[in-house]
């Protein structure tokens, strides 16, 4: 009688720590899929990508895309000539999914190597970014399918939908 005891106790602490091992799954894939969302904006979409990689908003703080849409004037020598209506609409989407507002893992990490007094209107001025880089020789990045340390598109292949690992850069040639 003990042992049948001591079997249905054992058999029902195994199940409990397997339905809480296929919870914490559930909640780590939810988190890493919930990271590598993109949210989507036609505003941010029609005058962002026109002329770059669409960034994902959650590269920098928003007051780093508070600066870049308050002078989107002068944004990086261009005139972007935005309309009061996209930059109020631009800096709602910016509000709700910066980096400082998101759940995401590199968000956490972009800003953690902020100072909270610093305000990066590149990506590529934050110090995760540069230190996640570092073993790149500066060559790499003036290659003709690249150009640039900012065309994050041409070694991140999932870079679009918010997705920066490893496993997914490829470094063209």
């Amino acid at each position: 009688m003990k042992t049948k005891t001591i079997l249905t106790a054992i058999t029902g602490v195994a199940i409990a720590a397997g339905l809480l091992f296929a919870s914490a799954d559930m909640s780590i894939a939810k988190e890493r899929r919930d990271a590598y969302s993109f949210p989507q904006n036609a505003a941010y979409k029609q005058e962002c990508s026109s002329c770059h990689f669409l960034y994902h908003p959650g590269l920098l703080p928003l007051r780093s895309w508070q600066e870049l849409i308050n002078k989107s004037d002068k944004h990086f020598g261009e005139n972007l000539s935005l309309e009061v209506k996209d930059k109020e609409e631009l800096l709602k989407y910016f509000t709700a999914n910066s980096a400082d507002k998101s759940g995401a893992e590199f968000s956490r990490k972009i800003m953690g190597s902020i100072a909270v007094d610093a305000t990066p209107v590149r990506i590529t001025e934050t110090s995760y970014i540069q230190r996640k880089h570092r073993k790149l020789k500066k060559d790499v990045f003036a290659r003709s399918a690249i150009k640039s340390f900012s065309n994050c598109g041409a070694c991140h292949t999932k870079g679009t939908e918010g997705d920066f690992e490893e496993d997914n850069v490829k470094v063209p040639k």
